[in-house]
């Protein structure tokens, strides 16, 4: 409720808080629980998070209920510092290589056609360190679609690239044999034209039916569905078009995936930007009650048409898809009944298979053991339980 006005809060405050009343009572249910169940906890917590500056919040996965996370559930990270902005004087400012460029308000771009979008963002970094294994969330994001904007900004013929500049800002130091550079910089991140002019990118300014919070970008951020989080630049200022491609800081020097590749029996090093989601799920719970134990989990990052579970090095087993709740780019709910576990410490192993036949990982697959950057870390992610 930033900058409400008391007059219109006391003439809507009631409505909006009965609508998230009942926001809040659809997110239990849309989640397959059973009557009675309890959870058991992993064996294996993660480590502490040793930069609670950096990561705000992660999603705990014993705790998950809900379809969508709940805004006070969900991930934050902060590259450099987190900025208050004054939502009155704030405006976004399209231009660089633009026949007319814009500067608009919050109410400007509330103002214009709304579209909504649910997509599960998840960091790059998620699964990449032993602390950081929560970066992940799904929520309803609401805001104005951007080709619409570029389109009136009108992209000039040599534009090829769209630069999101963020409000946050810290100092980056360059410094090698040939180079010693201290800036003062904004947070940047780019995607060509075309990426740009997907249909499904939205000027966000409303996140779970309210107002984007704080941490989560306000008053306006990117969402662009299928990206990793990097991507999604919060705390927008500026669009800028440019003629040639953006290598920012993190994108060119970090956010950058090192991979040994084989080609024709030689090594060769890859070096790539992180850029759209890859396909991933994880185990979240295990659950118990009358009837036995539960498994369940999320799958994500591409279209999903199954997920199958390992316990132990026993065989995959397919889980149950719950399609009470989908979107294209949202998360998948799954379950598998585990029929009588022995007592003792398990292993419990999950992977996801796309509708084009494409496998997460394996650990020792290839694509992930010859990887030596954190990010993408999309291999398949084993928890441990143990069994009274």
């Amino acid at each position: 409720m930033h900058n409400l006005p008391r007059r219109e809060f006391i003439g809507q405050g009631s409505a909006a808080l009965a609508a998230l009343a009942l926001f809040h009572s659809q997110l239990a249910h849309a989640f397959p629980s059973r009557a009675g169940e309890t959870v058991i906890p992993w064996v294996d917590q993660p480590a502490p998070n040793p930069v609670p500056a950096v990561i705000q919040t992660q999603l705990v996965w014993e705790d998950m209920d809900s379809w969508v996370t709940p805004n006070e559930k969900f991930f934050s990270i902060a590259h450099f510092d987190r900025p208050t902005i004054d939502a009155n004087a704030w405006k976004l400012e399209i231009d660089g290589l633009v026949k007319k460029p814009l500067s608009l308000s919050l109410t400007d771009l509330k103002a214009r056609p709304r579209q909504e979008a649910v997509f599960t963002v998840e960091c790059s970094g998620n699964h990449g360190f032993p602390f950081f294994t929560g970066g992940i969330g799904n929520a309803r994001w609401a805001g104005t679609p951007l080709a619409a904007i570029l389109e009136e900004a009108g992209v000039k013929e040599d534009g090829i690239e769209v630069v999101f500049w963020g409000t946050d800002v810290g100092d980056i130091v360059l410094k090698d044999d040939f180079r010693d550079v201290k800036m003062h910089q904004n947070f940047a991140r780019s995607m060509s034209l075309a990426d740009a002019m997907s249909p499904n990118n939205i000027l966000c300014y409303e996140m779970n039916g309210v107002a984007l919070p704080a941490p989560n970008g306000f008053p306006v951020r990117l969402i662009a569905p299928g990206w990793y989080g990097i991507a999604n630049v919060k705390w927008l200022k500026r669009i800028e078009i440019r003629n040639t491609r953006f290598m920012s800081l993190l994108m060119g020097r970090n956010y950058v995936t090192i991979r040994e590749e084989e080609h024709n029996g030689e090594t060769v090093w890859a070096e790539t930007s992180v850029g759209r989601s890859l396909v991933k799920s994880a185990p979240a719970r295990v659950t118990r009650n009358d009837a036995g134990y539960r498994i369940s989990g999320a799958a994500w990052g591409a279209p999903i048409a199954k997920v199958e579970v390992r316990i132990d090095d026993g065989q995959w087993l397919e889980a149950t898809i719950d399609h009470d709740e989908e979107a294209e780019f949202a998360w998948v709910i799954w379950y598998l009944d585990w029929k009588g576990p022995t007592p003792g410490e398990h292993s419990v192993t999950s992977r996801a298979v796309t509708t084009k036949g494409q496998v997460q990982p394996a650990m020792d697959d290839p694509v992930i053991a010859k990887k030596h950057t954190y990010w993408e870390s999309n291999g398949q992610i084993t928890r441990r339980i143990s069994i009274a």
